[in-house]
């Protein structure tokens, strides 16, 4: 197997539009939530989201080609020119052969299908859809505009397990590197969900925090007031490549992929396993992969949406697996801040673990004002604020509906 580093990231997030951003967004711990501003919510339940804000694609798009894109592909567009430029990878320099693109979502072009559809059926019934419906909406799509834009020949798919996507999309670029398909693969997640069916959809399953009347705390996780997720959107986008491919190009080595694992609940199609059965056979899969131990750990990136029964689940999971290593690292849920990208989640937090490694502090879970006692209080869940800390490794969880799991950890480079 062949060692695999992470060259590059990009991220356009609800906490800030680009790396830097991003960085002093988690360091602060901003909250991303407010009001929806994309579409009238007066009459739902929820009437915000984590939204992206001043946002122009046209500063990074043409203004011709913006119009046959979907949002989400716009996301990972941009993403992924700022992890490329970041890598330094110049496509005249590379096998393109070799260097591969798969970037996620879990639900795809929701905007456009929803656009069109509401069209239709407040028209005269004649079907006169937009030629790019079906271009626009497909979720394997970022990833071919991301090959056409760069000459990227190698792997090029899109990996969907709801919001699971985008961290299987990470595990799939370290197997496909380490094993020697590619050399570069271009990897992560994008979403565009702030859109009225699935701010009704996600609200009728009764998911979605309902805290209106301050949108900045309604994502709470571990608080014992925490009531449901709130909708996050934007994209994430790393760079994987072969650690002697980087060498020679002069890569800049940010940290190194080193264990994934993936896993089932086999449970229910919402709701975890109550013991968390399968979010600890993954972090077991995963540590089994980079050959670690659980006291090998500094930081759980937790996938920690703020629902009474998930964070519970997944703390359980954690105590299975770590016993009493769990107090001697820290958790958090940057969820807290960014909202709940669905598909995107993965690959952005993978960057929050990339950031923490590189700066080394831990990414505050803010929004904690009660205890809840169902949690040991000795675990450092690094409550509303920031903590500086070396961080050698880090393992990042998410967990998709249909009981989809997947793990990643990475480590300081050495």
């Amino acid at each position: 197997m062949r060692r695999v580093v992470i060259t590059g990231i990009g991220a356009l997030t609800p906490i800030g539009n680009n790396i830097k951003e991003y960085l002093d967004g988690l360091q602060r711990g901003t909250s991303g939530a407010g009001p929806i501003t994309q579409f009238d919510a007066t009459n739902f339940k929820t009437q915000f989201a984590c939204e992206v804000k001043n946002f122009n694609p046209e500063e990074f798009i043409d203004k011709k080609e913006v119009r046959r894109l979907d949002n989400f592909s716009i996301y990972a567009m941009v993403a992924a020119d700022e992890a490329i430029a970041h890598a330094g990878l110049d496509p005249e320099k590379l096998d393109l052969d070799r260097v591969g693109v798969v970037i996620s979502s879990g639900i795809g072009g929701l905007t456009t299908l929803e656009k069109e559809v509401e069209e239709f059926t407040t028209g005269n019934g004649t079907p006169r859809y937009n030629p790019f419906l079906i271009p626009k909406m497909i979720i394997d799509i970022a990833s071919g505009h991301v090959s056409i834009k760069y000459g990227f020949r190698g792997i090029n798919y899109a990996i969907v397990s709801a919001c699971a996507s985008s961290s299987h999309s990470l595990m799939n670029a370290f197997d496909i590197v380490r094993i020697g398909r590619n050399d570069v693969v271009i990897c992560g997640g994008a979403e565009a969900p702030v859109v009225k069916v699935a701010v009704g959809g996600f609200g009728a399953m009764k998911a979605l925090s309902t805290r209106n009347d301050d949108p900045a705390t309604a994502s709470r996780p571990f608080d014992l007031d925490r009531e449901g997720f709130v909708l996050g959107e934007g994209a994430g986008v790393l760079v994987v490549e072969e650690l002697e491919h980087a060498k020679r190009r002069g890569a800049n080595i940010l940290c190194e992929v080193v264990g994934a694992g993936a896993t089932a609940d086999a449970y229910h199609i919402t709701a975890p396993h109550p013991e968390g059965l399968g979010a600890a056979n993954v972090m077991k899969a995963a540590l089994a992969d980079a050959k670690m131990n659980p006291d090998d750990i500094d930081y759980i990136n937790v996938h920690g949406t703020s629902t009474p029964l998930g964070d519970i689940a997944e703390v359980k999971a954690i105590q299975q697996v770590f016993g009493d290593s769990i107090f001697k690292l820290n958790v958090s849920s940057t969820k807290s801040m960014t909202g709940h990208l669905l598909g995107a989640a993965g690959a952005v937090e993978a960057i929050a673990g990339v950031l923490s490694i590189q700066h080394g502090f831990i990414p505050p879970t803010i929004n904690h004002f009660t205890d809840d006692p169902e949690l040991d209080p000795r675990i450092n869940l690094t409550f509303n604020e920031a903590q500086q800390r070396d961080v050698k490794a880090i393992l990042s969880n998410t967990f998709g509906f249909g009981g989809h799991n997947g793990s990643v950890i990475l480590k300081k480079y050495e």
